[in-house]
């Protein structure tokens, strides 16, 4: 785990790029809705991996989906990094948390990385950029700013960009955040962990893994040509799921030896071997949101036994910033086994 006072740092510099305090809320992933669902572990998951939620008895689960910007204003239909925080619920009143995004790779490789880039990447108002300075940056094979969607006004990019552009490492990942677009719905996105973990099989064999959640229902952005609404994320799941329930996979990418295992800036070859480790099936939208979303306190580091982290020092960060955040919030704490 990080020094403490850098877990602080961590959060204090996300929070001076919100357009305005949120007291008691998320610093990102600021809006957000929970909903409750179980987890079924399919029959070969317990081959690899002797975590008790992969034993194949239905699990109770809470997930948090979430727009990625902070603050309290609701643009559903921006261009914008989605998540989805799962806990699942284990038998002795503890949890498994995993964490994931519709980022496929992250954008800095370690905390220094990070503080850098929150140096550039600020939020700031749209400047459109005349067609022959796309043109000159295509020339020069840097990725040009994207136009924005109608109504958007302000995001991240032009500060990412001149990052990534100066730093490989950060290419992948701030290209797909500037390209990422809206979801049609929250249950019609991809989410990825991103990060390494190790899994252990009931035969003691590790094996370096990293997670996605893909949804049964497919990948479906909407139109970013029209008009975004502000909001209809919210409404759209509560619609979906009273009619039938929403379905995602767990897919599980086992890496080799030649993969990046503690660096979330490089993907894996699409070669590697993927496992179906169950199937989760969302079917209620709580009324308390308080309770079920806004209070828990999801983290990443929060692992049940058979489940370990990688040496991802991006990871290692998450532990204590997202512990910062909670006693910030006043989340509720959860027994670390």
């Amino acid at each position: 785990m990080v020094d403490a006072s850098v877990a602080k740092r961590l959060v204090q510099v996300i929070i001076d790029n919100l357009p305005e305090p949120v007291p008691a809320r998320r610093p990102v992933h600021t809006i957000g809705m929970g909903v409750k669902g179980k987890f079924v572990a399919s029959d070969v998951a317990r081959t690899y991996c002797i975590a008790e939620h992969f034993n194949g008895q239905p699990v109770d689960v809470s997930v948090r989906f979430s727009n990625g910007l902070g603050g309290l204003e609701q643009h559903d239909g921006w261009s914008d990094v989605r998540g989805m925080a799962t806990r699942f619920h284990l038998s002795d009143g503890r949890g498994s948390d995993l964490i994931a995004t519709t980022l496929g790779e992250f954008f800095v490789r370690n905390v220094e990385d990070f503080f850098e880039f929150a140096e550039v990447a600020k939020l700031e108002r749209y400047r459109r950029r005349r067609w022959w300075l796309k043109l000159w940056d295509i020339l020069r094979l840097k990725v040009p700013p994207r136009n924005p969607y109608p109504n958007e006004t302000r995001n991240v990019d032009a500060g990412a960009l001149c990052y990534a552009n100066r730093h490989r490492f950060a290419q992948l990942g701030v290209f797909q955040v500037a390209l990422i677009g809206a979801p049609e719905s929250y249950a019609r996105a991809s989410y990825h962990a991103v990060h390494t973990f190790w899994v252990t099989g009931p035969d003691g064999t590790r094996r370096p893994v990293r997670f996605s959640w893909q949804p049964v229902a497919g990948v479906r952005n909407t139109d970013s040509k029209t008009v975004p609404r502000d909001k209809y994320l919210f409404e759209e799941l509560k619609n979906r799921l009273r009619r039938w329930p929403a379905r995602f996979m767990l897919m599980m990418t086992i890496g080799e030896a030649a993969d990046a295992l503690d660096d979330p800036t490089k993907p894996w070859p699409g070669t590697r071997i993927r496992v179906a480790m169950g199937t989760l099936t969302l079917t209620e939208v709580p009324e308390d949101q308080e309770a079920a979303g806004e209070r828990i306190s999801f983290n990443p580091c929060r692992l049940a036994p058979g489940i370990e982290v990688s040496g991802d020092p991006i990871l290692e960060a998450r532990l204590g910033a997202y512990e910062v955040s909670r006693e910030m919030r006043g989340g509720c704490p959860l027994r670390w086994r």
